[in-house]
């Protein structure tokens, strides 16, 4: 077994011209976000059809759920960088993930009206709620790790790297483009532990497929100090089964605070304040006049992305109960789930990137390319256009009262086209502007600013929260009301700070000293 500074020889070429491991890898992540989307888009609609939760409830429960999701890989990475290694790391999250998304298939009674109160399940609902909460877990000790293995499959001058990488990330969106049609179709077509179900198979899937695959790893995902692992900790454990402890008593944790709305936000805001201070009082002692510049301008371009992602993550939120709802989901003659028009940014992503990868370069070629911080402005203009798009359908309904199915298809493709100009460059320049020592610590405000916007979207999609009957709206034209306001609201929110960013990207441009 080789070192974790060891690579793999340039003949290694068994995976279209890559190495074997990185097929490994490319099938992992593609089951691993199979049963992330598998159910993502079904949650709230679960909690709203099924267990009769108010809108404004599931709303919380989501947006609690994907804050934690999008913090916890910070602490999965730390760990596995420092003691487990990213073999472990994987091998204990899959198992968690698996165990997660086969919970969330016990459905247990459904929801039903006695004297006029909503009598649920509760049993059923902790094991949901613990099933998230493993979930929750699993995706932090995954999803950081399985990415660091492919990059150690490369050497640093190895020019398949970065196409290697876009092999990867097409796993992550075949996963998601099937996952969201498939588990959406099966969830609201048969029963809901269908389309959960289908998810975790996914996973367990994933995971044999990383067990069975660790030869083509050549120890790359092997702990750089294994003899650190056998030490005893404070508690009496070696320090390996303390870690896997631990985390299971956060399991514990994130079960209890998925309960209590309000937890999450408070913890994000606490975290968020904290790490400002932090790094106000780092920028003003321990940065030079180019140091300091830099980090600003990261700064910046940080909190602007709570803006973006909190448009963008409506997908799963506002967009799928405006879908289900308000929409004529009928598409070339087939009628679609409401959940199954997720499926259209792992589509767009899959036709436009290789578009967008060519524009950059041509723009660049001829001196055109846009600055990062033009990029962003860019990227959150699109998000706020996106809603223009199903503005303008709920302005233009059918004789029913409902939208054409074709204008969440345009919202879906302006914000994707949104995303393709600011999430590729986004942690390229958290890379590139941080002071070199707290690089870590800038990626994961990075992470926890992606964390926040997920909290944030559910708090802005409660501003159209609809009182429904078993699950349903009785009066169609209030609740496109109610959803046209909110998504003219995001509309202008969306342009009104692209125009800011864009008439500071200039003073930015001049912090960032030389950074493109």
């Amino acid at each position: 077994m080789t070192s974790n500074s060891a690579v793999l020889p340039a003949d290694d070429t068994g995976f279209f011209g890559h190495p074997r491991g990185l097929f490994v890898c490319f099938a992992t992540e593609l089951w691993e976000r199979f049963s992330f989307y598998g159910m993502k888009y079904l949650l709230l609609l679960y909690l709203t059809k099924y267990h009769l939760f108010s809108d404004a409830n599931g709303l919380e429960v989501l947006g609690s759920y994907a804050a934690l999701v999008y913090a916890m890989p910070v602490i999965g990475g730390l760990l596995a960088d420092r003691y487990l290694g990213m073999r472990k790391a994987v091998i204990f999250g899959g198992l968690l993930l698996v165990a997660g998304h086969l919970g969330m298939a016990v459905e247990g009674e459904q929801a039903r009206y006695v004297e006029g109160e909503v009598v649920r399940d509760e049993g059923a609902l902790q094991v949901f709620y613990f099933s998230l909460a493993l979930i929750v877990m699993g995706v932090g000790f995954l999803k950081p790790n399985i990415s660091t293995i492919v990059g150690r499959l490369y050497a640093e001058d190895d020019h398949r790297r970065d196409s290697g990488f876009t092999i990867f990330y097409m796993g992550i969106n075949i996963g998601s483009f099937v996952a969201t049609l498939l588990c959406g179709y099966l969830g609201e077509t048969y029963g809901w532990a269908y389309g959960f179900g289908a998810a975790g198979i996914g996973m367990l899937i994933g995971l044999v497929t990383f067990i069975l695959g660790q030869k083509h790893l050549h120890g790359h995902a092997e702990p750089a100090n294994p003899e650190v692992l056998q030490e005893k900790s404070p508690i009496g454990l070696n320090k390996e089964w303390s870690i896997y402890l631990g985390s299971l008593l956060g399991v514990f944790a994130a079960w209890q605070m998925l309960q209590f709305h309000g937890a999450v936000g408070t913890l994000l805001n606490i975290l968020s304040v904290v790490v400002l201070v932090g790094l106000a009082w780092f920028i003003t002692t321990r940065c030079n006049a180019v140091e300091r510049g830099r980090m600003i301008a990261l700064i910046v371009l940080t909190m602007s992305t709570v803006v973006f992602w909190a448009l963008f993550e409506q997908a799963a939120a506002s967009m799928t109960l405006f879908a289900d709802r308000v929409m004529d989901r009928t598409l070339f003659g087939i009628e679609f789930t409401a959940s199954q028009f997720g499926s259209l940014n792992a589509f767009f992503i899959m036709t436009l990137a290789p578009f967008f990868a060519w524009l950059w370069t041509a723009l660049d070629k001829r001196g055109l390319e846009p600055s990062t911080p033009v990029k962003f402005a860019l990227g959150i203009a699109q998000a706020g256009l996106g809603f223009g798009a199903l503005v303008w359908g709920a302005a233009n309904p059918d004789e029913a009262g409902l939208v054409a199915a074709w204008w969440m298809v345009l919202a879906y493709l302006l914000h994707t086209t949104g995303e393709l100009c600011l999430s590729p460059v986004g942690l390229s320049a958290v890379t590139k502007l941080s002071v070199p020592s707290v690089v870590g610590v800038m990626m994961g405000a990075w992470f926890l600013a992606t964390a926040y916007s997920e909290f944030v979207a559910a708090q802005l999609a409660k501003l159209a929260a609809i009182e429904t009957v078993d699950g349903g709206v009785t009066d169609v034209s209030a609740a496109l009301a109610s959803y046209n306001s909110l998504f003219t609201d995001l509309l202008w929110v969306g342009l009104g700070v692209a125009v800011l960013l864009f008439l500071v990207s200039p003073v930015l441009r001049r912090l960032m000293h030389g950074v493109h």
